[in-house]
């Protein structure tokens, strides 16, 4: 092979390698951005970044599913999705901070109090924000967050506990009832700033709703009662979040000067 020949074909070959290059990073952005919509698409959320902070965006939608299997045309909220997701941004250094969307009827008890349970054990700075309604199991949810916020449309219910299919009219059940009411009760008077007894006193209302016990608050009601922090749209809760999360990477910054 002469020089001139050896030349075209290290050329051709490098030509070569950088289009392989090319088409492997397109792949992969492909895939990057494949996984980002897929993300969004399966579990509701998203990772937004604004000057050097890292929100991770979960959303509670629909009806909480527990152990049970709710029927496919039923929006659902699956808590073993939702209990691994907590883990990974409580342990993931790139995370900065959580903001909760809540629009949901409620549903399994259980279920909801234990994705409460776990938000509101975390070091990271979390918001919540309803939207729409924060309904039955909806309301420890939204209290769970360090800050929270209602949109001015948006309503909660509050009844107390009820169950579906077949009951044993037997004090046994009634009592266990009674049990799990004040474990929710106790929760949300322990994660806001509604008292035990107002809190009671509303779920028991028998004169609000036509076929049920209970109480609907609109965003300023459930402001006034202390359920809620404020009344605000995302903005307010973003900006709320940031400086949540800019006052926590001060303090971790003086920690590990002191160090």
């Amino acid at each position: 092979m002469n020089k001139k020949n050896l030349k075209q074909f290290i050329k051709n070959s490098l030509e070569a390698m950088d289009d392989s290059d090319r088409k492997k990073d397109d792949k992969n952005n492909s895939e990057d951005n494949s996984s980002s919509g897929s993300r969004i698409k399966d579990m509701g959320a998203v990772v937004t970044c604004s000057e050097g902070r890292r929100v991770y965006c979960l959303t509670i939608i629909g009806q909480i599913e527990g152990h049970d299997v709710l029927p496919s045309e039923n929006k659902t909220t699956k808590y073993e999705h939702v209990i691994p997701r907590l883990v990974s941004v409580e342990e993931d250094p790139s995370i900065d901070g959580m903001l909760i969307m809540l629009n949901t009827v409620g549903g399994d008890v259980e279920a909801g109090l234990a994705i409460a349970e776990l938000i509101a054990g975390m070091r990271k700075p979390t918001v919540s924000m309803v939207l729409g309604g924060g309904h039955s199991i909806g309301v420890p949810l939204a209290v769970s967050a360090k800050k929270s916020f209602i949109a001015k449309s948006a309503t909660m219910t509050i009844h107390p506990v009820r169950s579906t299919g077949l009951t044993l009219g037997v004090p046994q059940a009634f009592e266990y009832f009674e049990r799990m009411q004040k474990r929710i009760t106790s929760f949300v008077a322990e994660n806001s700033k509604i008292s035990a007894k107002r809190f009671y006193e509303l779920a028991m209302n028998t004169k609000e709703l036509v076929m049920d016990v209970g109480s609907v608050l609109d965003g300023s009601k459930a402001v006034h009662e202390g359920l809620i922090d404020y009344v605000g749209g995302l903005s307010d809760a973003l900006e709320c979040l940031y400086h949540m999360i800019d006052k926590n990477k001060l303090k971790t910054s003086k920690n590990n000067k002191k160090k």
